[in-house]
């Protein structure tokens, strides 16, 4: 206990209000509380901050790892998210944690810093992508950064269960040539079939999947960037969405449903009044017993029918 409240006070010092204190101090649990052999059956627990990279983990963890990931909820906006004691109790638990970084859930390192623990894996997404805060943090729409992602996952699970890396590398093997497959088939069709069609987008969650798609994202990105952090766009970036809007230069408008300002909502409003097909994306998993691959196949596939819908192809 002597130790764990020199980790508070330690902490306490270095943070700025973004982890609450009472959720600080609920992490720091006296040694044998809460262990992960007694609450998940001897199998490590693996806890993720977000869903996406939580559902990636359970699939190529099996049996062998108990995933449990923080930020389920469809409803809830990621970037504004303050986490509960509960929260901070699972990340003290967990044998491997996955965080996305780059700013996105600051809380999540901040928690895992409050109660370290001998022999825990981190892995941290911005760090392995080589991204910074400031940069996009939106990497699970990347599908490179996704697989560099899965490579990761894999090689940590064998850190944790070196036992079974052969079953592991089974699991990838499958999540690569069965599970996967149809987002694989999709993002290839769409840039075969829409490469150059110009688009915008509400935010910049879709600026990571546009390139892979082909699509030419002629919103500005210092607009997107603007709306994804919850700053107010400049003048003249909103009077250069409302112009791609109204004078139909955009073919598709891609909507992030999850974070929709009034600003958004009425040019979500005046794409659908002028004809302009409409597609929404969200931040995590919808619904939230969707797997990865099952709700990405599903936005990929309102994105392809509504370039479809505004080309005629």
């Amino acid at each position: 206990m002597a130790r764990a409240a020199n980790n508070l006070r330690r902490l306490a010092a270095t943070l700025t209000g973004a982890v609450p204190l009472l959720v600080i101090a609920a992490v720091l649990l006296p040694a044998g509380c809460g262990s992960s052999s007694n609450s998940s059956g001897g199998r490590p627990i693996v806890v993720a901050a977000e869903n996406f990279w939580g559902s990636i983990a359970s699939q190529l963890g099996g049996d062998k790892v108990q995933v449990r990931s923080i930020i389920v909820n469809p409803s809830t906006d990621p970037h504004s998210y303050e986490p509960t004691a509960a929260d901070g109790r699972l990340l003290a638990q967990s044998q491997m944690a996955i965080v996305n970084g780059i700013g996105y859930d600051p809380w999540a390192p901040k928690l895992l810093a409050a109660n370290p623990a001998g022999g825990r894996v981190v892995l941290n997404v911005g760090d392995l992508v080589g991204a910074h805060e400031g940069d996009n943090p939106h990497r699970w729409y990347n599908p490179a950064d996704v697989q560099s992602v899965i490579r990761a996952t894999v090689a940590d699970l064998k850190r944790i269960r070196p036992a079974d890396a052969a079953y592991f590398d089974q699991r990838e093997q499958a999540l690569q040539t069965q599970g996967l497959a149809r987002y694989k088939q999709l993002i290839a069709r769409i840039r075969v079939r829409y490469g150059g069609v110009p688009v915008g987008a509400s935010e910049s969650i879709f600026a990571q999947q546009a390139p892979a798609l082909g699509v030419s994202l002629i919103t500005p990105p210092a607009f997107m960037k603007a709306i994804s952090e919850g700053t107010e766009p400049s003048p003249a970036d909103r009077a250069t969405v409302d112009q791609q809007i109204t004078s139909r230069q955009i073919e598709v408008w891609i909507y992030n449903s999850q974070n929709s300002t009034p600003d958004i909502q009425r040019l979500t409003s005046e794409a659908r009044r002028t004809g302009i097909p409409i597609a929404t994306v969200t931040e995590t998993l919808q619904p939230p017993t969707a797997s990865f691959q099952e709700w990405q196949s599903s936005q990929l596939l309102g994105i392809a029918q509504a370039l479809a819908r505004a080309t005629g192809r």
